[in-house]
Parts: C-alpha cells; structure tokens; sequence
C-alpha cells in the first residue's frame, strides 16, 4: 500500500478484506465512490476495475464533473444511461402511488434500486467476481443496494470499504486529501440529486444546524421568491401527467419545468425527522419542488374519480408501496402485486388540475375530468334530485347499533 502517513492509513493496513480480481464499482464521482475507486487496487488487490455511471436524470452538470474526476482518479466510467426508464417505469409508479414514505418522496430509494439492477447486469457481462459501492455502515443504501446485488448476482461478492473501514465522514475526507482525491461537496455529507427530489446531507445534519441559502439547487428564499402568483395546470393520463399548460410534454420535462417554476416560490422543502432501515432517527433535509405539486394534484384528482372504497383501500396501498420501496424491496414480488393494484385504479384517473403557486403555498383552483364522480345536480344541498324524506328511515335503521350500545352501557351503569 502507499507509504503510510497517518493512523487512518495504518487502521487500513491493519483490516482485513476480501480481495478481488475484476470488480465493477458503482461510480458517482462522490466523495465515497471516489475513495471505492483508490482502495480498490491499494487494498482490495483489484486488478481490472469498472467504473459504471449510472444517469438516473442527476444533470448534466453532475455527469460532466463526475467524468471530470474519474480522469483525476485514473478512471474512464462506463455511462449507463437510465433517465427514460426511471422516468417511464419508476418515477410514472411512484406518482400513480402517491409515493410518501414520513413525508419523504422515495426517490434515492428507486434509483439506488435502480442503479444496483444496471451495475449487477453489467458486472455479470463482464465477467466480474465482485461488485463495490460506496454506502456506509450506518445508512439506508447499503441495504437497498445490497438486496439488488443479491437478487440478480448472487453468486458475486459485495465490498463496502467504507463500511469494511468503520470510516466516518471526517475519516472520508481527510483520507481524500491524503490521497489526492479531489474533495467537491458543498456540504458535509454531499447531496444525491435526480430529476424527482435532491437530498442534501443525508445522515450528516444536526439537530439545529442552519442551512445556508446557497445549499438550495431550485428552492429561492423569501426574499428572492416570485412577488405575484404563478398559475399552473397539470394534465393526467392513467394517473402519469403529460402535459403542462396544455402543451403535451414527457415526463422529465414537466418534472424539470415545476422544479423552476414552484422552487421559485418556496415550494417542496423537506426538513424532518426519518425512521430509516435500522430505525434510527436522522434529521434529512430534501427538495422536491415538482413532486410537491404532482403528488397533489394527482392525489386530488383520485379524490375526485375514484370510489370511497377504492380510496380507502388504496390509501393503505400506497403506505405499504412507500415502505417497501424505502426498504429496498423495489424488486420483491409483493411490491409487484401492489403495482398491479394500483395499475387498475389508474384507468379512471385522468383528467387536468390547475393550481396556483405562491409563497411556498399550492392552492387547488379547479378541476376537469370526464371520470369524475362528483354530480352537484345530485348531492348539492340546492338540488332537488331526490326526495330526502327517503333518507328518514335509512338514517334510523343505521342508528339500531347506537341504541343497542346505549342500551349495553346503561345495564353497565346500574
């Protein structure tokens, strides 16, 4: 190994890991997958290494810089590109589902889900024996990755040197620096960005620690938001929005346009408090700008299609969709079967949603579908669609189970 230098370079000596031959490494050009990239054939023994790219929609930007290091680590990734996939099969699923896992909208979720399924597939072809990545002992996507890796490469092992070093972020970066590793995050704890949601920090933030306006990528401050209302419609078809504005658009598109449009006036920012995968709470801050619109005005076009029953039930769909998505289940067949569910319910929800955008609100101003289910000419209190002294008896046949309850409590009572 290099020459050592400091007592984390010994504590790397000293630990023992399983080497490997041929390896395919999940590369984001992050701080983590970067250090993957070095220790790989500094410990693990690597031999051939690939470096896979996966674009889930991160931007251009964050593709570019990522080529940019991987030159510095010595590097040339392998470009997968996913962003239509995710969109079309993944973020489309997510939306039908009014997907909400404690008020986060799972997007890390599916693309480490997704970005495993690729990297996996690749690493088979290539005739690898390993497979590395760049989680930590202490988060969500070791598991989520994992799973993946498992189901469609079982027979390949899974190096974690992050976790294999029981390294903290602290650890991370002043290895990086030692080892000439290029150090680019804004913020301790780097941000994880796709065309759905960006989370910043996660893991790393403190209980009251302030954010900086500058950590922002679309949310605009108070200060800077738009001083008058922005008017939007959304369209649906089968529960998946395709247009805006009433100009047919794909689904990134519309996503990358709300993401502008409301983050200019304060809307989609996530601050709380997140039970993840071992049940351990950790503050995660995000933004979702588009998503905070989408997944209501979708869920307010449900509201006005589906049946009461179909809502009930679908709403403990949805929860269970979420929790299993967050926990790495993307591909488990139970997920399938609410994926099918949810499919069935989604041939009634189409129709348009407008809305207004302002100050960090979104006020619902009106709706249009031909599968609606609300007749005012019916159930409007002005209305004479039905003679309500019908209702007289149904209404005292309902209350026969309050007057036996009364009953059983009075015999109680004395």
């Amino acid at each position: 190994m290099l020459a050592l230098k400091s007592k984390l370079l010994e504590k790397i000596d000293a630990t023992p890991v399983k080497t490997a031959k041929k390896v395919a490494l999940a590369y984001s050009g992050g701080l983590d997958s970067s250090l993957c990239a070095i220790l790989a054939k500094e410990k693990y023994q690597v031999e051939e290494l690939f470096a896979i790219t996966v674009d889930v929609g991160q931007g251009q930007d964050e593709m570019d810089a990522a080529i940019q290091k991987a030159k510095v680590l010595g590097i040339t990734p392998i470009v997968v590109d996913v962003k239509d996939e995710f969109a079309d099969n993944w973020l489309a699923k997510a939306i039908q589902a009014n997907s909400n896992y404690e008020g986060y909208p799972v997007s890390t979720s599916m693309t480490r889900q997704l970005i495993a399924s690729k990297i996996a597939a690749l690493a088979l072809q290539l005739g690898c024996d390993a497979i590395m990545e760049g989680s930590s002992g202490k988060g969500n996507d070791q598991y989520r990755m994992h799973n993946v890796f498992k189901l469609f490469a079982p027979q390949l092992e899974v190096l974690v040197p992050v976790r294999d070093f029981d390294l903290t972020r602290g650890d991370e970066e002043e290895l990086s620096k030692e080892l000439g590793i290029p150090i680019t995050e804004v913020m301790q704890g780097g941000d994880d960005k796709t065309l759905w949601c960006r989370s910043l920090a996660s893991g790393a933030i403190g209980l009251n620690q302030p954010i900086p306006d500058n950590a922002w990528l679309w949310l605009q401050p108070p200060a800077k938001q738009s001083s008058t209302p922005t008017q939007i419609s959304v369209t649906f078809d089968h529960g998946v929005p395709v247009a805006l504005d009433g100009k047919e658009l794909s689904l990134p598109e519309i996503v990358a346009k709300l993401n502008v449009i409301a983050g200019s006036h304060g809307i989609g920012k996530i601050d709380i408090f997140e039970d993840g995968i071992m049940g351990l709470k950790s503050r995660e801050l995000y933004e979702a700008p588009a998503a905070a619109v989408l997944l209501k005005l979708h869920h307010d076009l449900e509201q006005f299609t589906l049946t009461k029953e179909e809502l009930d039930f679908k709403n403990g769909v949805d929860q269970k969709w979420a929790y299993l998505v967050y926990h790495g289940a993307w591909f488990n067949p139970l997920k399938s079967a609410l994926d099918a569910f949810i499919e069935a319910t989604q041939a009634q929800v189409s129709g348009t949603v407008t809305a207004s955008l302002f100050h960090g609100t979104i006020d619902l101003v009106s709706r249009q579908s031909n599968h609606s289910l609300f007749f005012p000419e019916i159930r409007g209190l002005q209305s004479r669609s039905f003679n309500q002294q019908l209702c007289g008896p149904a209404a005292q046949i309902g209350g026969l189970p309050w007057e036996v309850l009364a009953k059983r409590n009075a015999k109680v009572a004395n």
